[in-house]
């Protein structure tokens, strides 16, 4: 992978884990309100629609990379948001998660570590056709 690859895909990540703050906000907005009063106060509120036009331009960015790198490469990065979201939870709102949550943490970085490692050979081009699955030809 090239450093454009690796910084867009930590760009589409952050991205990610933004909206998720975001989807939060309008969450927290909704407490105490329900049916008809909730719909309308959700459609009020900024954070959502900021949330979804990040998500939308994530899901641009998405297809950009996928014609860039494989799927096995990309596809890991998605979990680095299992560790960016809880620490913006725990930045911006205060919640708290249990000791053995930051051990899961860090096996999921591990396996990123590892998946990176050993997506892609060192030797093969991506321009590269797939190897035929059939036999010789008679």
């Amino acid at each position: 992978m090239t450093f454009i690859d690796t910084a867009s895909l930590a760009a589409f990540t952050v991205i990610l884990a933004c909206g998720q703050v975001l989807f939060k906000r309008v969450g927290l907005s909704l407490q105490g309100h329900s049916g008809l009063d909730g719909i309308l106060l959700v459609l009020r509120e900024p954070s959502l629609y900021a949330a979804l036009a990040m998500y939308g331009f994530a899901t641009l960015l998405w297809i950009w990379i996928l014609s860039r790198v494989t799927l096995m490469q990309a596809y890991p990065w998605v979990s680095v948001g299992v560790v960016l979201v809880p620490l913006l939870g725990w930045f911006l709102f205060g919640e708290r998660a249990a000791p053995a949550y930051w051990l899961g943490v860090a096996f999921i970085v591990a396996g990123i570590g590892l998946t990176q490692y050993s997506a892609a050979p060192p030797n093969q081009s991506r321009e590269a056709p797939p190897a035929s699955v059939a036999g010789p030809r008679s």
